[in-house]
């Protein structure tokens, strides 16, 4: 259960601050982050869900402990966690509402690291340290209304006109852009080319002219986490926000970005089922039914064993994935696989936890109605189950001829 300690943001603060990122300081920051999930952000999730606004002193304790800048190596600011020390710091933020992972993580993903990856070292400088300490908010516009999965044929345009790129077309489902202050986008700078090689990556400043923003969508879960359209009327961005300054690249830095990406989101699903299966463990040795604990039967039993084992399988799997991509290695099979697994058992163990409460975890009084709802997006976003099938089953296609 919930312990009530008194979270202590300013020793939170000094020691992301001071951090070496040796096994000891590292271990002691996922400990803080650790009691801030329990004693802040736990406590929180009912009024999250029924606001649909995670409250501002949040967000700035957020900003304090670094949260804003984990992936954004020490030179422009950030903390520079590898891929593995984020998948583990996922891992306890996934145990609370996706809410208040959302508020910070297409800052630290998908909306900052492909200008990280392949932006020119000016467009490092400018941007990544406001992002790394909260003061930008970062978002990523790929989908569209007609490109989904199938993001090489994307429709958005943007013309190079002068000093100036005029864009035209519309971005959908666009977390953060509610409150993002910039999006990497990507758009087609060459019509003529139909496919990938004809995209590319900016960053557009919200103050853009020719830029606007739809209404926030109401969805099925995910309170408190916010997306909606992105509206791109002869909307003018400098020639400089190119990224990389080199046109026709921009697929590529959308599929390097995913691939860490989905690594974030399986440890997020591994935190999700955590919670789901520690809430229905407590439930199920509380909960009495003809004379004994629930817990004492053998088909709770086998429900409870089976998501451990789940859980235990998708944290080796992304955890081993993180290595190899800290290696140097190159991990879309195993990011894809990973993702796929993870998300998919998110949604086996969160669906357990609601049998295991039986008509309590209907109810919405325990949360667990809440938890089932919001993981239902993890199977979707960051490439759907079928995608990853794709992904993969096309990598060990092309390595078997490969070895031929």
């Amino acid at each position: 259960m919930i312990k009530n300690h008194i979270y202590s943001e300013r020793t939170a603060g000094i020691a992301v601050k001071n951090m070496a990122m040796d096994a000891d300081t590292f271990q002691q920051f996922l400990d803080t982050i650790r009691r801030f999930v329990e004693e802040r952000l736990i406590p929180m999730e009912h009024k999250v869900a029924s606001d649909d606004l995670v409250p501002n002193e949040l967000k700035h304790e957020m900003a304090m402990m670094g949260l804003f800048g984990l992936t954004i190596p020490e030179e422009y600011g950030g903390i520079g966690v590898t891929m593995e020390e984020e998948a583990r710091i996922c891992m306890e933020l996934g145990r609370t509402s996706p809410a208040f992972r959302s508020v910070f993580g297409t800052s630290i993903g998908i909306g900052s690291q492909g200008i990280l990856i392949d932006g020119t070292e000016q467009q490092k400088q400018k941007y990544l340290p406001k992002i790394a300490t909260g003061d930008c908010v970062a978002s990523f516009a790929l989908t569209e209304p007609e490109a989904g999965s199938d993001a090489a044929h994307l429709r958005t345009t943007a013309i190079l006109c002068d000093d100036h790129y005029i864009f035209n077309g519309t971005k959908r489902y666009i977390t953060n852009a509610p409150t993002a202050d910039i999006l990497t986008v990507m758009a087609r700078t060459n019509p003529e080319i139909d496919g990938a090689a004809g995209v590319s990556s900016f960053i557009v400043e919200r103050n853009t002219p020719g830029l606007s923003f739809g209404k926030p969508e109401r969805k099925m879960g995910q309170q408190g986490a916010h997306v909606c359209d992105v509206i791109f009327n002869n909307c003018r961005v400098p020639a400089n926000n190119l990224i990389g300054g080199v046109e026709g690249v921009g697929f590529k830095t959308a599929m390097k970005v995913l691939d860490r990406g989905r690594l974030h989101l399986a440890a997020v699903c591994v935190g999700h089922a955590n919670r789901s299966l520690e809430e229905a463990l407590a439930y199920a040795c509380e909960r009495k039914q003809f004379g004994q604990a629930i817990a004492e039967f053998q088909l709770i039993q086998a429900m409870l064993a089976n998501t451990k084992a789940d859980i235990y399988a998708a944290r080796c799997m992304t955890i081993d994935a993180a290595k190899r991509h800290d290696a140097g290695k190159n991990v879309s099979t195993e990011a894809a696989s990973a993702k796929m697994f993870a998300s998919e058992m998110c949604g086996r163990a969160v669906d357990n936890a609601v049998q295991i409460f039986g008509g309590s975890g209907y109810i919405a009084d325990h949360g667990i109605e809440r938890m089932y709802r919001d993981a239902r997006l993890y199977r979707i976003y960051e490439g759907t189950t079928q995608i990853q099938q794709i992904i993969i089953a096309r990598n060990m296609i092309r390595e078997w001829r490969e070895n031929l």
